[in-house]
């Protein structure tokens, strides 16, 4: 078959990887966004997904949207029997999908209907899931609506960050992928209506997101601190106001006001128990065990972190 791929996010790139590798199928158009801004010097960057198909030598499309006409036509061209969207970015209108001559099928990285949204790997972590996984699903006029084709589930460790998840969830996806391109290849796909009373629709997240509040218990933060590496990250104020971004934290045994330190080594009380601060950052330096941070910022016991 002839497949358009469309994707932007890292997300996307073993996706496409595993399309290439395979050889199965013919990706005969990739589509991405626009390069953007970067950086201090916010030099034009290329997002990972067209950074890595044209590394394979392939030719990206980015329009600023997908639905333009320019963008349709130049599409229509190509004559795919198949789109498929990994992380793209960009609501698809029905007009682009009707392009297709077979399906038009995504790859979303959570449970659906659990997730509907972005952010769906953070979102997971962030309220203690035990069990996430990936979906592929048919385009449809609602965003990450339409019927599964494929789902498989994967379990969520108690140490899983959103990069290490993300990671993990990319190849899970890549290769249900393939599984799900064989279905339709041999007419043996079995399609799945979505449970709209299971339905969770989840917010995009934000910079403000990440700042600490330490009323909250100490498993609901540190969940928090897991769900945001690596972006928005996690931070406080340190006593004298100076930023401290917290990296890693453990679940720990103690009591005292929301944010007080209850010893010289970074175990701080929260509305519920308490948490061991195990890798910080401070302003203008880089990720450090608390150990090399308090070597040169010492914190006695009592102070506290705002």
């Amino acid at each position: 078959m002839k497949i358009i791929f469309m994707g932007s996010a890292a997300l996307a790139v073993p996706s496409l990887k595993a399309l290439l590798d395979s050889a199965a199928d013919e990706v005969v158009g990739v589509v991405s966004q626009p390069d953007r801004p970067a950086g201090r010097k916010r030099v034009l960057t290329p997002c990972p997904l067209k950074a890595f198909a044209e590394g394979r030598g392939l030719n990206v499309m980015t329009p600023e949207k997908i639905g333009e006409p320019a963008a349709v036509q130049a599409l229509a061209e190509l004559q795919p029997d198949l789109l498929v969207v990994v992380a793209y970015g960009q609501y698809i209108p029905r007009r682009v999908i009707q392009l297709a001559r077979r399906e038009a099928i995504n790859v979303h990285p959570s449970l659906l209907p659990k997730y509907r949204g972005s952010a769906p790997i953070q979102w997971a972590i962030l309220n203690g899931d035990a069990m996430t996984g990936v979906s592929i699903i048919y385009l449809a006029k609602k965003m990450d609506a339409g019927d599964i084709l494929r789902q498989e589930t994967y379990p969520l460790g108690d140490d899983e960050t959103s990069a290490t998840l993300h990671d993990k969830l990319a190849v899970v996806g890549a290769n249900l992928l393939l599984e799900a391109i064989d279905d339709i290849r041999n007419d043996a796909v079995s399609r799945t209506v979505q449970d709209e009373s299971k339905m969770v629709e989840i917010r995009k997240l934000t910079k403000e997101d990440g700042a600490i509040d330490w009323t909250l218990p100490a498993t609901v933060i540190r969940n928090r601190i897991r769900a945001f590496d690596p972006w928005p990250g996690s931070f406080c104020a340190l006593p004298n106001g100076d930023a401290l971004k917290i990296w890693k934290a453990d679940l720990a045994d103690g009591a005292g006001d929301p944010g007080e330190l209850l010893d010289d080594q970074l175990l701080v009380a929260t509305g519920e128990g308490a948490l061991r601060l195990a890798e910080v950052q401070p302003v203008g330096k880089k990720r450090m065990q608390a150990a090399a941070f308090l070597n040169g910022f010492p914190l006695p016991k009592g102070a506290c972190l705002k």
